[in-house]
């Protein structure tokens, strides 16, 4: 392959990426790290003949709006969709035409039955914002049951112009005596042309399907269904069932059990070796699978290793072709199985070095590709790449607020937990500091608890290490990515283990010296503002401040709140039982919390209700603690708005500060 030639400042919305030794001066850290990204995650989408993108960019609030661009002429970005986040918001785009897109909309809605009503509408329109259309059913006063799933893309339809596949909710519809009435109910399959709303029906309605998979030209290969226990209560095991080619029956192809990881989860169908790509585990890791198609279906293993757990599909084209897999070594890797893309990929990390480098979207021909490239110390860009040429051109920074802004370095790190096991974790040192000694230091527990921290750009840590703050995120045991023997109980049932690996962080950066031990604090989002708040509990010396956003706080109240949902049985199941209910909450031991505590909570959290952090302020306020409880009534667990989250920002570090007397 030739090499690439890299146009460095050729930038079509904003400046391009530069590097800088200075911050600029009256620089906002609370603003800068706080604002909502320029170009929303996952929003930038390239046309099927590469010469328009569009992608998302925030308004107000929770608001945002969906611009479209000509990449050739002079012509201005047009705004063809906005949504005001009040309640709507817009989620993500993808072209279905060279002129036409299709977006996710989402709402989350009150209701006195259930709290939270979360919804999405599919909605497609035209680049320059004309002939909208729902694609999503719809519903009316005789219609039985909520329509909360909009449906999904399954296949974009590459040969035909405008029209698409995709799931789509029935109900049932009373219209007693007219032929208006359906007693249709569950997930179908049906192809719509976006501009004319014209439906042709492809796979009846199911009440128990949840998902189903096309082959990229057009035909649905495999269905998934869910168990149910009486009651409607799901059970967490996937039935799939597949057609051989050219067939209509449907043939079982087996089972995966969300519980306990069993059984192969299917993702993706690849027509031309007519097999099916999934996730099984192997030796207690999870591993990529092929499974055949065909009259004797046998699994082949793809790719898997005996580190870590392979965590995703690497998609190209517009048929959303298999390529390679993704797993998190120290940073973020990949396997190629295309020599081709393999070559590709190589020759853009050699352009853009010390870099995690992703193809987003190509064209049909797959001759014009968006990239973006991104680094701990890098927000990310994103570039046009014309392959014929090997033209490599910056099209638009994903964080305009922090150009020129010297950010830190992500440093992968081990330390010894209490019983010698090897936690890995990452350390951030305030920018130019190359060696810490005694440093106000903040531990950071990642949310979930079934996630993980990766290397890359992380706005909170990337604050406070501009505050002057050493920030060490570790991926405790109940973290995902490492196999089941690290899993364990998910952070919930065997809490001691997990909650003592983050207690062993902090004890860890003081016997080395990096922190200063009377400046040792813990700040976490969700299960780790969980974290935060039940180190102290298990032991109130290490940490000398607690910073909580949308914590839990009562396990039996996190069950409680889903008793009126299907998946009470699956997430009770999850918390567990018994005694560690009562051990395990931080609310029933607030007596024990000798640290000042500040809390975070949007009132719109359907993850976390805000009166688990309510209760948990009036609680430590009862027995003496120092705790403050900051709330914002509209929004959710995420809080997605940029004031806000300045707002949470500026405030944590003067809490902090004062806290930790700095």
């Amino acid at each position: 392959m030739l090499p690439i030639k890299t146009t460095i400042c050729v930038a079509l919305l904003s400046a391009c990426a530069t590097a800088s030794a200075e911050t600029p001066k009256n620089f906002d850290p609370a603003a800068a790290f706080g604002a909502r990204p320029s170009v929303s995650a996952g929003s930038m989408s390239l046309s099927p003949d590469g010469k328009s993108v569009a992608y998302i960019v925030p308004t107000t609030g929770q608001g945002s709006a969906l611009i479209t661009l000509k990449l050739e002429g002079s012509a201005a970005p047009q705004r063809a969709l906005i949504a005001d986040g009040k309640p709507i918001r817009l989620v993500n785009c993808g072209w279905v035409s060279s002129d036409r897109l299709v977006c996710t909309l989402y709402a989350l809605l009150k209701d006195p039955r259930h709290d939270f009503l979360p919804v999405t509408r599919l909605l497609a329109v035209n680049a320059d914002g004309s002939n909208p259309r729902e694609l999503s059913n719809r519903i009316n006063e005789h219609t039985r049951g909520y329509n909360l799933y909009g449906g999904g893309i399954i296949d974009w339809l590459p040969d035909e112009d405008g029209a698409v596949l995709m799931t789509r909710t029935y109900l049932p519809d009373d219209h007693t005596g007219s032929h208006l009435g359906s007693s249709a109910e569950g997930l179908g399959v049906d192809r719509v042309d976006t501009r004319t709303l014209e439906i042709k029906h492809v796979e009846s309605p199911s009440s128990n399907a949840v998902e189903y998979f096309s082959d990229g030209h057009g035909t649905v290969r495999i269905m998934a269904s869910e168990m149910q226990h009486a009651g409607s209560q799901d059970t967490g095991v996937i039935l799939y069932s597949y057609r051989l080619p050219g067939s209509r029956e449907w043939n079982s192809l087996g089972k995966y059990d969300e519980v306990d990881g069993s059984g192969m989860e299917i993702y993706a169908v690849d027509r031309d070796s007519n097999v099916a790509y999934g996730f099984k585990k192997k030796d207690g890791r999870r591993a990529l699978y092929s499974i055949s198609l065909d009259n004797s279906p046998h699994e082949t293993l793809i790719y898997g290793r005996q580190d870590v757990d392979i965590d995703g599909l690497i998609h190209i084209g517009r048929r959303q072709h298999v390529v390679g897999a993704s797993y998190e070594m120290d940073v973020p890797l990949a396997s190629y199985f295309e020599p081709n893309v393999k070559s590709l990929v190589t020759a853009l990390s050699k352009a853009l070095p010390e870099s995690s480098i992703r193809v987003v979207e190509s064209s049909a021909d797959e001759q014009k590709m968006l990239v973006f490239s991104g680094s701990d110390r890098d927000p990310g860009v994103y570039y046009i790449f014309d392959r014929p040429t090997k033209k490599l051109q910056t099209f638009l920074v994903a964080r305009d607020q922090l150009e020129g802004v010297t950010l830190a370095n992500m440093k992968p790190v081990s330390y010894p937990a209490s019983d010698g096991t090897s936690i890995p974790a990452y350390l951030t040192l305030p920018p130019g500091k190359e060696s810490a000694k005694g440093l106000p230091t903040i531990v950071l527990p990642h949310g979930g608890p079934s996630a993980r921290d990766t290397w890359g750009f992380n706005w909170l840590v990337q604050f406070y290490a501009a505050r002057g703050y050493a920030v060490l995120q570790p991926n405790f045991r109940g973290s995902s990515g490492y196999g089941d023997a690290w899993l364990r109980d998910k952070g919930f049932r065997d809490w001691p283990v997990a909650i003592g690996d983050v207690l062993d962080a902090g004890r860890w950066l003081a016997r080395e010296g990096i922190a200063d031990p009377a400046k040792l604090a813990i700040v976490g989002w969700s299960y780790g503002g969980y974290a935060a708040l039940q180190t102290a509990v298990m032991d109130p010396t290490v940490f000398k401040a607690i910073v909580a956003i949308a914590p839990v706080t009562d396990l039996d109240a996190l069950k409680a709140e889903h008793y009126t949902w299907s998946d009470h049985l699956l997430v009770s199941q999850f918390v567990g039982d018994g005694k560690q209910m009562h051990e395990g909450s931080p609310i029933e031991h607030a007596e024990k919390i000798k640290a000042p505590v500040l809390l975070f909570h949007g009132e719109f959290d359907r993850n976390v209700s805000v009166n688990q952090s309510k209760r948990m302020a009036a609680r430590l306020q009862s027995v003496g603690g120092k705790c403050e409880l900051v709330t914002w009534p509209d929004l959710d667990h995420h809080l997605g708005d940029s004031a806000a989250r300045t707002q949470m920002l500026r405030k944590s570090d003067e809490f902090l500060r004062a806290a930790l007397g700095m």
